[in-house]
């Protein structure tokens, strides 16, 4: 929530325009003269409330809801930012002001949840309201932090809804974002970044650069050991992709060991989705059912995505059985409507192409 450390007429015309009160009920409520708000509308920043009033104020933002605190926050920025001088004497800020950090921050966090529930509209609205208020040049060092991980996030919600290449791609966003990490000089986010992009290079079909971008990363001392590991997996995710299942599932395999020791269920239930997707495309079908069965009950996420991802899978598996062939079209039925239902655009391509290729002889008998 925003807060005022000194009141001017200006965050007091804010104040009044977020609650949508007229001068005269604003005066009422905080009771005050009309003429002494009127004075604050005319002179802005150039007249600064008695302290006593001040304190009044404090207490009038503080009451009021979450809704007028939003609205508080964009009609101040907007009131404050860049103006031409029009001679009146008046100290305009450029970038941030203290507050909106915190509120910058708080947006961003309530942008990975939203994301994890694959509701793009609300965290595309979220990212846009910063990224299109400030500028990077006009940021200071923890300014341009928030303005790259913003744009980082907006590369994940453009990922997730297939838009991978392109000017306003998840490319896009995780280079302009990996920038401003190597500017700061924070190499455990420029690793991250590379990360990301290998994910990019992979979606968009160039599986052994991406294989070897994510062999690199899996060694990288700037990530994490989780995101090491999960580096490690997505080696395996592209080699069973080019078709080389047996030694994607050795790689995969060591991966899973780790998000074991690391206590990570929802990597490890993911590690034994991808397993599945390798014995399937080995031609063993008894390992991938086994497989896909412990990915389906492990793991604690709640996530659209996930839960299409899971069922995409196990939908390939059981299409790939002539015994279990209408089961497999049922249970891709089902992730197709998720997906189109959360826009999750790449996954309702991939249960296409499946369906496609199904039409065609039928696949591998278990063994």
């Amino acid at each position: 929530m925003a807060t005022v450390h000194h009141w001017t007429g200006l965050e007091a015309r804010a104040l009044r325009l977020a609650l949508r009160l007229s001068v005269r009920a604003f005066a009422q409520q905080l009771g005050l003269a009309v003429a002494t708000v009127s004075k604050w509308e005319s002179k802005l920043a150039d007249t600064e409330p008695r302290p006593d009033t001040q304190a009044i104020l404090d207490t009038a933002l503080g009451r009021a809801d979450a809704a007028v605190h939003l609205r508080f926050e964009t009609l101040l920025s907007e009131m404050t930012s860049p103006v031409q001088n029009t001679g009146r004497r008046r100290v305009i800020a450029s970038g941030p002001r203290a507050w909106e950090y915190e509120s910058w921050a708080d947006d961003l966090d309530r942008v990975v949840v939203a994301l994890s529930r694959q509701n793009f509209s609300f965290a595309d609205s979220l990212l846009t309201r910063w990224l299109s208020r400030f500028k990077a040049p006009e940021l200071d060092e923890k300014g341009l932090y928030l303005f790259a991980r913003s744009t980082a996030l907006l590369g994940d919600l453009k990922r997730d809804q297939g838009v991978v290449l392109g000017p306003l791609s998840a490319q896009h966003s995780y280079a302009g974002a990996r920038a401003v990490f190597t500017q700061l000089d924070i190499p455990r986010r420029v690793a991250q970044l590379d990360l990301s992009l290998a994910v990019v290079t992979e979606m968009s079909g160039k599986l052994e650069i991406a294989a070897r971008n994510y062999e690199t990363l899996a060694v990288d001392d700037r990530l994490s050991r989780r995101d090491r590991a999960r580096a490690r997996l997505w080696v395996g995710t592209a080699l069973s992709k080019d078709g080389q299942h047996d030694y994607a599932t050795r790689v995969m395999q060591a991966a899973t060991r780790d998000f074991e020791d690391l206590t990570e269920p929802d990597d490890w239930s993911v590690a034994h989705q991808k397993l599945a997707l390798a014995r399937r495309g080995a031609g063993d079908l008894t390992q991938a059912l086994h497989f896909i069965d412990i990915a389906r009950s492990s793991g604690t996420t709640d996530s659209p995505m996930q839960r299409v991802r899971l069922d995409t899978a196990h939908g390939h598996i059981l299409l790939s059985d002539a015994a279990t062939r209408d089961d497999g079209l049922l249970v891709l039925d089902q992730a197709a409507k998720a997906a189109a239902q959360y826009g999750l655009v790449h996954q309702l391509r991939s249960i296409e192409g499946i369906k496609a290729m199904s039409e065609g002889p039928v696949g591998p008998r278990q063994r």
